[in-house]
């Protein structure tokens, strides 16, 4: 561990010491803080000396004090909301602020039976009976130190839970916005979503920050999908250029569960997102699909990790990223088959178009492959648009800019495609569309 990690982790300490008189209290849950906490102390903060993170520094992070947020900032105005709000999407929706939640900014509606949304520190003061089987079983907090450090001060966050059978037929909808606050804001929220056996769900997952406050958001996603269970997952990233986010999404499915991620970022000075899907039973599924937009100087890392653990298992992954100006990403996605997992169908993808030359990518596609009748491939490209599509637009009668940016767009489309709610999709080609370099040709094509 060096000084640095030392000095971060101390910080850390010290903000846990201050704010857990705070912290909803109880047996199981005291242990399971103190647990998580003793073990991000011991690890500290990883470097660029650890495999995973060859490529991300955490400098930045490291060398400022973050403050826990507190839930005490003021309410967004209805202007701020319409603004980061997706228009038009008809949800359960759950608003919450600097990672607590809002009740007068949110709305459920009437929930079918067998259905709980809402607020996690609402399950805790009930003592978290509820939450005991569920919070910190499929994130490994062994493995990914910010999991530690999320679970050491959960408070609040979203708990949904869809009972065997149920099917919602509106997608739900959390919404998490940073304030303004004088202070550099350390923001964990816990999403906890459990579906049973034959349920089906959406989850739109959505961070913005239209103060564009800087605060260091820390957030932990775990998914449990039952036998025969569907789980559609929007995880939408919009902070503004100086906010800071680190992400991870932990999922455990059974038998015939089918599980599809579109993992979007389009802001943010400095993230990272990990994915982890893990497949305990014969028949689950696993659909990744990406895409991140990286400019100025931000810096972008997305890690994917599939284990197929047992026989007759599937994933697909397809990842794609546009860079610009001095932005820089890695991509790193790993699929391991473990020892007989037999019949394993396995494929992976990562595209890259850079669009600058001080843009750059590190992209590293994996398969650990310990079973023999698999069917697995994977592969990656980095590269500039094609000269002879652009020749084919511009024979068109589009000039040079304009041609750049229709095929950039098609580029970046090509996963927005694969989403099947049509706001979130409208939303996010209108964002695209506006930060392409050119004449504004592709937002006339939208």
């Amino acid at each position: 561990m060096s000084a640095g990690d030392t000095h971060s982790t101390r910080n850390y300490e010290l903000a846990f010491a201050e704010v857990e008189h705070q912290l909803p209290s109880g047996g199981w849950l005291a242990g399971l803080r103190r647990e998580a906490l003793t073990h991000f102390s011991r690890t500290g903060f990883p470097t660029t000396r650890d495999e995973d993170w060859k490529y991300t520094s955490l400098r930045d992070i490291d060398k400022q004090r973050f403050v826990p947020a507190t839930g005490a900032a003021a309410i967004p105005s209805a202007q701020t909301m319409d603004a980061a709000a997706i228009d038009g999407l008809d949800a359960i929706r759950l608003v919450f602020v600097d990672g607590f939640f809002v009740e007068s900014l949110s709305h459920a509606g009437r929930l079918p039976d067998g259905v709980t949304v809402g607020s996690l520190a609402s399950a805790l003061a009930d003592g978290g009976e509820q939450l005991q089987p569920h919070l910190a079983q499929v994130a490994d907090t062994a493995m990914h130190r910010f999991a530690a450090l999320n679970t050491a001060f959960v408070s609040d966050g979203a708990w949904l839970h869809v009972a065997a059978g149920v099917e919602l037929d509106k997608p739900v909808y959390l919404l998490f916005l940073s304030s303004h606050a004088e202070a550099r804001q350390l923001i964990q929220p816990r999403v906890l979503v459990v579906a049973e056996r034959q349920a089906k769900l959406g989850l739109i997952e959505h961070y913005a920050d239209p103060h564009n406050s800087g605060a260091f958001t820390n957030v932990v996603t775990e998914i449990s999908a039952g036998e025969g269970a569907q789980v559609e997952h929007y995880l939408l990233q919009e902070h503004g250029d100086a906010g800071y986010h680190i992400g991870s999404v932990h999922v455990a499915q059974q038998a015939d569960s089918r599980y599809v991620s579109h993992n979007v970022n389009l802001g943010g000075a400095l993230v990272r997102h990990d994915i982890h899907a893990r497949m305990l039973g014969q028949g689950a599924n696993a659909v990744l699909n990406g895409l991140f937009m990286v400019g100025d100087r931000q810096h972008l890392d997305n890690h994917t990790r599939v284990d197929h653990a047992v026989p007759h298992t599937g994933s697909d992954e397809y990842y794609k990223g546009v860079l610009y100006g001095k932005g820089r990403a890695v991509f790193n996605g790993k699929v391991v088959v473990h020892r007989d997992a037999q019949k394993t169908d396995a494929a992976q993808y990562n595209g890259n178009l850079l669009l600058s030359p001080m843009a750059e990518i590190d992209t590293k596609p994996e398969l650990e492959i310990y079973a023999d009748d698999v069917k697995c491939a994977h592969g990656a490209t980095v590269g500039q648009l094609d000269e002879d599509a652009l020749f084919y637009l511009r024979s068109r009668g589009l000039d040079a800019a304009a041609a750049r940016e229709v095929l950039t767009f098609a580029f970046a489309g090509d996963v927005l495609a694969k989403m099947g709610l049509a706001p979130v999709r409208s939303r996010l080609e209108k964002i695209v569309a506006s930060r392409l370099p050119g004449a504004g040709v592709a937002q006339e094509l939208i």
